[in-house]
């Protein structure tokens, strides 16, 4: 039986209500808007991470459901304030600006102080596990590199953790972050899709003018028609992950409007051209429809059917057709394809070193190859980074997380656990590919494996409430 529980509290949540809180959240944007208008860029660059975690602190403690929304929407627009900034103030890197999303999802950090003792035995300790191995790497990392060093990667390896533990401990929410976490992706891959064509299309000065400062030469050219998409996020790769996440709970909805944000979420997935993230969604949707009853099913594969009206008609149609085109020709004639060949030679140069790393190097070590960086594979990420001391805890704890979100069926009553199971196995696939474990593709990941466990402990709670009811 699926189970909708939703108070009072969580239903003002959804408007403009409460006002204090909403108030809050578009004070930083409006000041953001003025920064950027009256051409105050550099006063925004350090205002706007520090306002971001105080609004987020408040949000936190007075609004856990918009404090979930808040976080997600300041994870997908961040770096395209920063590249606004940038354009306008000048190129700075690292910028203080991407510090924001991560400063906000650390605030996690006090449930997870705060649930630890109870959570330690029961199913919190895929999370507690895998932050074991994070906390080792943290250490040796500061023995052998300054602490500024070791600060960024920290966030990129621990707020995806602590933010689905989060998700988890707050399993009596499970509705509201539910419904929340819905509407937000929603909106989400139709505002970045929407955008990530128009990047395609037109190349906005901003970002051309990024792409020429990053010298990122593999995400294209800076003009129309030559950028690989990335949208208001900082790179296609993770851009990829999110919209392949918000595709996947697109099957989920029954609006109207998922078409619309289907048509230019797919549209601008593939035009992001990331090999790796189209894998994900294969295997998301193939562990997605079995795990559903037959009446869910034929409306999941419905909606496919829908969507690919939609969506085909534009990948056939120039000037999209070509890139598309010539990406997926790559699965199937592997000898011409340079970025695979580099990834095969540079795994065959290194591999052999990553097996050997005992203690690893810690948090903060960089992986210098001509051929292969230590973020196009997780597994080398893992083993480089924290050594076999440890990578054993960290996989241990991801292995163990999965395994405790195939054995429920919840997901046959309720389509969303089964989003959020196969975008959390989605995102696991890449690990060969990219280090999808870390910073937003490891948020993705983790929070929505937090949401799955959540539910666990939802329904079983409400079975022992109604034992009667099937």
């Amino acid at each position: 039986m699926q189970t909708n529980v939703s108070t009072p509290n969580h239903r003002r949540q959804f408007g403009l209500q409460p006002t204090l809180a909403w108030t809050a959240m578009l004070g930083l944007v409006c000041f953001s808007l003025l920064c950027i208008l009256a051409g105050a860029g550099g006063l925004l660059r350090l205002a706007y991470p520090a306002i971001a975690l105080l609004v987020g602190l408040f949000l936190f403690k007075r609004y856990p459901v918009l404090y979930l929304g808040f976080t997600w929407w300041i994870a997908f627009l961040t770096p395209f304030v920063r590249r606004l900034i940038d354009f306008q103030s000048g190129w700075v890197d690292p910028s203080p600006v991407l510090l924001a999303p991560f400063l906000v999802m650390m605030l996690t950090g006090l449930t997870f102080v705060q649930y630890l003792p109870r959570y330690l035995r029961q199913d919190g300790l895929p999370f507690i596990l895998s932050a074991a191995g994070v906390f080792y790497g943290l250490l040796v990392g500061l023995i052998k590199y300054p602490p500024t060093a070791v600060v960024v990667p920290l966030l990129n390896w621990l707020a995806p953790i602590l933010f689905g533990f989060h998700l988890f401990v707050h399993w009596r929410h499970y509705p509201a972050y539910r419904q929340n976490v819905e509407r937000v992706f929603l909106w989400g891959v139709l505002v970045m899709g929407a955008y990530g064509v128009l990047q395609y299309l037109v190349a906005p000065e901003w970002d051309r003018f990024w792409l020429i400062s990053s010298k990122a030469i593999a995400f294209g050219t800076p003009e129309p028609l030559g950028m690989r998409v990335f949208s208001t996020l900082n790179s296609p790769g993770p851009f990829a992950t999110v919209m392949m996440a918000g595709l996947l709970l697109l099957f989920n909805n029954q609006g109207t409007l998922r078409f619309a944000a289907g048509g230019v979420g797919y549209l601008s997935f593939l035009l992001s051209l990331v090999r790796a993230s189209w894998l994900g969604w294969a295997v998301g949707v193939v562990a997605f429809v079995p795990s559903l009853k037959p009446r869910l099913q034929m409306r999941l594969i419905v909606t496919i059917l829908v969507m690919a009206v939609c969506v085909v008609p534009l990948v056939n149609t120039q000037p999209f057709s070509g890139a598309i085109a010539a990406r997926l020709q790559t699965f199937s004639n592997t000898q011409d394809d340079v970025s695979y060949n580099q990834r095969l030679e540079g795994y065959g140069q290194i591999m052999g070193e990553a097996l050997a790393e005992i203690p690893g190097n810690g948090l903060g070590f960089v992986l210098t190859n001509d051929s292969l960086g230590s973020n196009d594979s997780g597994i080398l990420t893992l083993l480089f980074n924290l050594g076999w001391f440890g990578t054993l805890p960290y996989l241990g704890g991801t292995v163990l997380l999965f395994f405790s979100l195939f054995r429920g069926k919840e997901g046959q009553t309720d389509p969303f656990v089964s989003a959020a199971r196969a975008i959390s196995l989605g995102v696991f696939a890449q690990i060969g590919l990219g280090s999808s474990m870390l910073a937003l593709s490891g948020v993705v990941m983790w929070s929505f494996a937090g949401m799955a466990l959540a539910a666990q402990r939802f329904y079983r709670y409400q079975h022992l409430l109604q034992p009667g009811d099937e």
